[in-house]
């Protein structure tokens, strides 16, 4: 298995946002999508006219309780206040969790801002620029967004973000649902909807 210098290395990028959603996203990844010598892109949206985190009281839940306890230990290190830096910690964790998951994989973290786009066209221009063979996008369903969904009619309404860029990507998209703490995962993609993955 070690002596194929021939195998293709796959990019994936994974949309990176602070939601348990997004850390399910990472996580299905880390663990069943990316191989060794991959390159694993985290993809942060960032929205410029939000200046303000209305949701500033969620955390990014750590990797591990230790982990949590020597960043709570280490203090300040450059960041300011409440305000700018902290917003960003859920990417420093992301990228933490990768780098112990699979410390072989090449990380690239991007940032990008909406420019008065939609997330989605944004999200899918830049897996054009970086040619990305696999987008994973972490996917809260509700039983209206179910009902909702089956709208199709090519636009953005009626359909969230990840469900557009599962009908509008030219490679291979996954949303992922973390069912509980060892459930599984519930998958969907263009071909395949509602799969359920277990853990």
């Amino acid at each position: 298995m070690d002596g194929g210098a021939t195998t293709a290395r796959k990019v994936v990028m994974v949309v990176a946002d602070p939601t348990r959603e997004s850390a399910a996203a990472l996580q299905y990844a880390l663990s069943h999508a990316v191989l060794e010598h991959d390159s694993l892109i985290l993809l942060h949206v960032i929205n410029p006219s939000a200046w303000k985190n209305p949701f500033w009281f969620l955390k990014w839940p750590l990797p591990s309780t230790s982990a949590a306890a020597e960043d709570g230990s280490g203090g300040g290190g450059g960041g300011g206040g409440g305000g700018g830096g902290g917003d960003l910690d859920f990417l420093e964790a992301m990228k933490r969790a990768c780098e112990i998951a699979q410390p072989k994989v090449r990380l690239q973290v991007e940032m990008v801002e909406l420019d008065g786009k939609e997330k989605g066209v944004v999200i899918l221009r830049h897996c054009g620029l970086l040619s990305v063979d696999l987008l994973v996008v972490g996917q809260r369903r509700s039983l209206s967004t179910a009902i909702l969904g089956q709208m199709r009619n090519g636009s953005l309404r009626g359909l969230d973000t990840a469900e557009y860029l599962i009908e509008n990507s030219k490679c291979t998209c996954v949303s992922v649902q973390k069912k509980g703490q060892n459930a599984g995962y519930l998958l969907n993609t263009r071909t395949h909807k509602n799969f359920w993955l277990l853990a």
